[in-house]
């Protein structure tokens, strides 16, 4: 029998793979095996949920973007691998759309799209473990962030360098190359990625499980490889994660992943917009890429640094820096002091800072992206490898600067590069390497009526803003296309995107007839697919 501790399951080895199992619903086994002296709940069956069932609106309405909401004639809530390849089974079977959902934070309509009929979701499917056999973390895909932080911190003291945002679901944001505040100490949370049990359906519509890893010599390397920045829904539903460092020795669970800070120390530097001019504007801008563009590098002072240039518009009163760095460094206060300087150099308007340090978990659980009623959003994304022109400076200024646009809108660059350029852009599927910044064009608004308005808006200003390259963000130039988690089904209309280069080219260059070949030979059927799916290749 295995017996329930505070650590997990120990003795006989439960969960897929035999993984020592933590964080499912009444700290069950992910495959409802007996405990013994505990008192554990089995897992349930599949629950399937109707329109006419009061839990289909919260199903369905998990979204983080209001604009979308999933209309499928049923939700199958699953909780093992098992389940989900009937269910996926049962779909293919009556030729049903399947849509799949883990966090709900698809910033599009990928998942909810009104053609998903199936909607598979796996948010109760969130086991978090140390899988002794593979000496790697075994992650369902149905456990957010927060929770995946919060156990493996607590449990072994690790982590994976993912994002900031604790609801997102591990799910969409792995398989899409997901970044965050360790990337440039640690590199992308996918170098991480050991394996994936994927879901798949064969040439003959039957579904089953398979597991790939990065093993050299596994024979299903391939669809590992996919699913380290292919994005979501797209050979399949992967229903566990297995994390292990590339470079990890020896069997102690806790030097298998990357430690985290102690602490952090982090500030917030505002300019007020009633102080601001366009050349203070300008100034900042220039500064901050700048400055980027000269730590690009892994290996200095700055690797631990992760920050937000918040360039939002006059309605929300102000343009801010936010930064954090690791708090235990003898110097952290100094380091953050010069990179603030070195950002506010030459601005003439006034810019105010306050400082906290903060335990590592506790600012990690900490949703920072919670817009209240500004619910509905509109998105577009892009990576820099170098800095911004004037003239895109100066179309960005004339957008935020409008104080008759209403909309919470504007850019945020966020911080990138160090560790993550060490990695070949084929050994991954997240081909942008050599980025110094992400950037992530946006506005939120509340009222269903005025989504065009607000569409129109941001559209205008991302296509004035790469007008010189076609109204996008064109690869191996300044910038190196687009980011999948951003997803813009914009870029595969010729009347926003006017470059003469696919779209699929924004997202992944030169690894797409890669991932096509995958998902010839594990998606022969296209089941899983949305708008911005691989296609096979012919």
């Amino acid at each position: 029998m295995a017996r329930l501790t505070r650590r997990g399951f120990l003795g006989t080895a439960t969960g897929v793979g035999g993984a020592v199992a933590l964080g499912a619903p009444a700290a069950q086994a992910a495959t409802g095996t007996d405990t013994g002296d505990s008192t554990v709940t089995p897992v349930a069956a599949t629950v399937t949920v109707g329109p006419s069932d009061p839990r289909y609106a919260d199903l369905t309405q998990r979204g983080y973007n209001a604009r979308f909401a999933a209309r499928p004639d049923a939700v199958r809530l699953v909780h093992s691998t098992r389940q989900v390849v009937a269910a996926v089974q049962e779909a293919v079977a009556a030729g049903a759309r399947i849509g799949v959902r883990g966090g709900g934070h698809c910033l599009d309509g990928l998942v909810d799209d009104p053609d998903v009929r199936i909607l598979i979701d796996l948010s109760e499917m969130n086991a978090i473990g140390y899988d002794e056999r593979r000496r790697a973390f075994s992650v369902q895909g149905g456990a957010t962030l927060g929770q995946v932080y919060r156990t493996l911190y607590l449990e072994w003291g690790v982590t994976i360098p993912a994002g900031d945002c604790p609801t997102v679901g591990v799910g969409g944001h792995v398989t899409g190359g997901g970044y965050g505040p360790l990337n440039r100490k640690y590199g992308s949370v996918v170098d991480h990625l050991y394996a994936v049990e994927v879901v798949c359906v064969d040439d003959s519509g039957t579904a089953r499980s398979v597991v790939a890893t990065r093993d050299a010599d596994d024979p299903n390397r391939e669809l590992w490889w996919a699913h380290t920045g292919g994005g979501g829904g797209q050979f399949g539903i992967v229903t566990t994660f297995w994390f292990r460092s590339p470079d990890a020795t020896g069997t102690d669970p806790a030097g298998l992943l990357p430690k985290p800070p102690r602490s952090l120390l982090k500030t917030s530097t505002s300019w007020p917009w009633t102080d601001l001019t366009e050349a203070d504007f300008t100034r900042i801008v220039r500064n901050h890429n700048a400055w980027h563009a000269a730590h690009n590098k892994p290996g200095t002072d700055y690797d631990t640094l992760n920050s937000a240039l918040l360039l939002y518009n006059r309605v929300q009163g102000a343009v801010a820096l936010t930064a954090q760095i690791d708090g235990s460094l003898t110097n952290s206060r100094d380091l953050l002091d010069s990179y603030i300087a070195a950002i506010a150099d030459g601005v003439s308007a006034p810019h105010t800072t306050t400082a906290h340090t903060t335990p590592w978990l506790k600012e990690s659980l900490k949703d920072h992206y919670d817009t209240g009623l500004y619910n509905r959003g509109k998105f577009k994304g892009a990576y820099l490898r170098r800095g911004w022109s004037d003239a895109q400076i100066a179309v960005l200024y004339r957008n935020v600067s409008d104080g008759t646009y209403q909309g919470h809108g504007g850019a945020i660059l966020f911080s990138y590069g160090a560790q993550v350029t060490t990695v070949a852009p084929g050994a991954t599927a997240l081909a942008q390497r050599d980025s110094m910044l992400k950037a992530n064009f946006l506005t939120y608004w509340t009222d269903p009526a005025e989504d065009d308005r607000h569409i129109a808006w941001l559209r205008a200003l991302y296509r004035d803003f790469y007008a010189a390259t076609g109204g996008v963000p064109l690869p191996d130039g300044d910038a190196d296309g687009s980011y999948i988690n951003y997803p813009d089904p914009d870029l595969t209309d010729p009347r926003w995107n006017t470059s003469g280069v696919p779209w699929q080219t924004l997202y992944w260059k030169g690894n797409y007839p890669r991932l096509q070949a995958v998902k010839k030979k594990w998606d022969p059927k296209n089941v899983f697919r949305h708008a911005l799916s691989v296609t096979a290749s012919s």
